[in-house]
Order: structure tokens, then sequence, then C-alpha cells
């Protein structure tokens, strides 16, 4: 059995582990608060984007490679994870599903290659010898497109050099505090854009030069508009599924207190008890 002296260590130990969880919680907290604010204020701008594109892909001649599918060869893979742990399975679900898309896919690591946003993702890429052509790493919490840009417009370049021929990302999207969902969304070509059609469009602009110039402008940016929209994304559930880890290490720390605490006063009662007996014992003897 523990000495007293050894529950007593444990118990302040335990302590300081839970000032720090949740002093870590309440950071994370507020980190997720902007975050959460930053994500949901970039979605008109993605969206009237998005209108606009597809406005004149539906009522023009004009085309872009961007728009047409072609046989895939290679795939380009973006997963996005933080650079940091202590979010519980905010890593290891992303990391999950991309491992099992991959061997589902693919026979050879020559049909694919990956662009790894984040620390955790791209450790776990090379550990595994899997092709990581482009990274980055140690991104703020709160990170601008300016961040980003460079990136973004490689990798869409990609696709247009046809060096890959679909553009495939990993991410959390942020449900709530609580709920993060890990989605997996093909970004090229881009197949999905006449739902961002309400025709309205049409009365409220004039393109020139041309719209296929135009179309030639947006798409590329549209393509890397939708990379910092996952990231901010994934930028929020990181922060709340790290919230919540916290909580839930705050919340295990105390009901360890807890039984540290009853141990130690059963530990102090039976040393007491046994002095006792020891004493009536010694007195019997003398009698």
């Amino acid at each position: 059995m523990a000495s007293l002296r050894d529950i007593k260590q444990r118990i302040d130990s335990t302590e300081k582990t839970k000032h720090i969880t949740k002093a870590m919680e309440m950071v994370s907290a507020s980190k997720m608060s902007k975050a959460e604010e930053n994500a949901r204020s970039f979605v008109p701008y993605s969206e009237k984007l998005q209108e606009v594109v597809a406005h004149i892909a539906a009522h023009s001649d004009a085309t872009h490679p961007m728009l047409q599918k072609r046989d895939v060869k290679k795939t380009g893979y973006v997963i996005v994870t933080s650079d940091r742990g202590l979010a519980g399975a905010y890593n290891s679900n992303i990391l999950r599903t991309f491992h099992q898309t991959v061997e589902k896919r693919h026979t050879s690591k020559d049909e694919y290659t990956i662009i790894a946003i984040g620390r955790i993702g791209y450790e776990f890429c090379k550990k595994r010898d899997l092709p990581v052509v482009k990274s980055i790493l140690g991104l703020a919490d709160q990170p601008n497109f300016a961040d980003i840009k460079k990136l973004a417009s490689e990798t869409v370049q990609m696709y247009t050099d046809e060096e890959i021929d679909e553009l495939v990302i990993f991410y959390n999207h942020y449900v709530s505090a609580i709920s993060q969902v890990v989605t997996t969304k093909t970004l090229l070509p881009i197949t999905d854009i006449e739902a961002g059609e309400t025709g309205s469009v049409e009365s409220q602009y004039e393109y020139e030069p041309s719209e296929e110039t135009i179309l030639k402008t947006l798409l590329p940016q549209y393509a890397e508009s939708l990379i910092y929209g996952a990231l901010l994304d994934g930028k929020a559930s990181e922060h709340a599924a790290r919230m919540t880890a916290m909580k839930n290490a705050t919340d295990n720390a105390e009901e360890l207190i807890d039984d540290l605490t009853l141990a130690y006063n059963r530990a102090r009662q039976a040393g007491i008890t046994q002095e006792i007996t020891e004493i009536i014992g010694g007195v019997a003897a003398l009698e």
C-alpha cells in the first residue's frame, strides 16, 4: 500500500496538472470563439465568388479546364491537421480517414501526391514514407490568407499544369463546440459550382472585358478560397476539440484527486488506528 507521503505527492502533482488543463481549456475557448467568427465571416465572400462564377459558367460559352473532368491518373490530397497535439481525436480522425481512402483507391505511391497543412499530418506521412510534395507548418492560430496563398496557388497550378487530375481535401468541419465532422471534399475539378447560382447575378453585373477572361481569373481564386475556407473551418474545429479534451482532462483530474484524497484519509485513519492499538497493547503488557 502506498505511504501517506506518496499519496500526498500524487494529490499535489494532480492538482498542478488540473490547473494547467483548466488554463488550457480557457485559452482554447477564447481561440475557438475567434476562429469560429473568422470561418463564418469568410462564408459570404466564398458564396458570392461561387455565385458569380456559376452564372458565367451557366450563361456563356466560356470554358475552363477546372470545370472539366478528365481521366484521373494522379490525385492530389490536401490534409489539414494541427501543429500540436492535446486535441483529443481531432488529428487521428482525419488521418485515419485519409489513410483508409489511400489504401482503398491506390495500389502505388505514383498514383497520388500529398499537400500537408500542419505538422501532425506532415510527420504522419513522412513516417510512412508517403509522397509529400508540399507542406506548410507552424501556421498561426488565426491564419490569414497571405499565410497560405503561395501554397494554395501552387497547389491549384498543379492541376492546371496537369500534374494532378483531381484535388481532394481532408479536414474537420466545425459543427459546434462539441461536434466536429471529418469532411472529404473534391476541390478540383469544380463540379458543384451550380449550387451557388441564385439567378440574381445577371441583373447585378456586366462582365468586361469578356466572361472567359473573368472566368480564367476567378476560378483559380475560387479554388484557392476553398482551401483557405477549409483551413479556417479546421482551425475552429481544432480549438473546439482541444477545449473539449482539456475539459475532460480537468474533470478526470478532479475525480482522481477525490479518489486519492479518500485513499489518503483511509491510510491516515489506518495509521492512527494502528498507533492506538500499539499503545493499548503496550499498556496491557505492563499490567
